[in-house]
């Protein structure tokens, strides 16, 4: 049985610091889960669909994550990727100084980067999208410093269509990667994950929303990280 997040919202009176924040894909889902977020992203980003603060994630953590109840932070992944075992092109290599700046303020947090990754995280967790009936397998490792536990994890059995390719009845699953997709695609992959407020408009900026959902992390993943760690926090005050 896949894992179930609640349809509405409650707030929890928590705060929760989104640190990379890209298009809020994981913000969704803490705010779903109940907590006020502020993201913090060093480009801008118009989408964001909470409060917003442009500049540098690390030193935003250091400055002012003692203000919040959890942190949440994805650097980037693009170092990572199977893709750069061909570009070889040089990216930042950010995990360890995310993890220092919120050890360094004593807060909660939620580490996030792609699968092949895992060696760069403490004893990470994996959430794929059938665990929450999502058309899309985007396995996602993250790192806590609380006790996060993850949902079965559902048999890999449909069928992906090629990355550019909308579903079909035969291919229902979809592939989530860059390229110069169409303005349907971008819209597919946005139902596919659940994210609406990021779909491109007719005459939109297609670029840039190729960009944010291809970047994304599905609200759900973070709406059960949010519920898992209210849940470890009220066994945490029992004890």
């Amino acid at each position: 049985m896949s894992a179930r997040v609640l349809p509405v919202r409650r707030p929890n009176g928590l705060r929760v610091l989104d640190a990379f924040c890209c298009a809020g894909g994981m913000a969704m889902g803490f705010h779903l889960a109940g907590f006020e977020v502020v993201g913090v992203d060093i480009n801008p980003q118009p989408n964001y669909p909470f409060e917003f603060h442009q500049g540098d994630a690390i030193e935003y953590i250091r400055d002012r994550g003692h203000e919040f109840d959890l942190g949440h932070g994805s650097p980037p992944c693009q170092l990572y990727t199977p893709l750069n075992a061909y570009n070889h092109k040089v990216y930042p290599d950010l995990i360890d100084p995310t993890r220092a700046a919120f050890e360094a303020v004593g807060l909660p947090y939620v580490l996030e980067n792609v699968e092949a990754a895992a060696a760069k995280l403490r004893d990470p967790a994996m959430l794929c999208g059938p665990m929450f009936d999502l058309n899309v397998y985007r396995h996602r490792v993250f790192e806590t410093n609380w006790p996060l536990a993850t949902p079965q994890h559902p048999a890999h059995i449909e069928r992906c269509t090629r990355n550019g390719y909308l579903p079909t009845p035969h291919k229902p699953f979809m592939t989530i990667t860059g390229g110069a997709h169409s303005r349907a695609w971008q819209n597919a992959a946005c139902d596919a994950m659940n994210m609406p407020w990021i779909k491109v408009p007719a005459g939109g900026d297609i670029k840039r929303g190729i960009r944010e959902v291809c970047e994304a992390i599905p609200p759900a993943y973070s709406q059960w990280i949010g519920h898992a760690f209210l849940t470890s926090r009220t066994l945490e005050v029992a004890a």
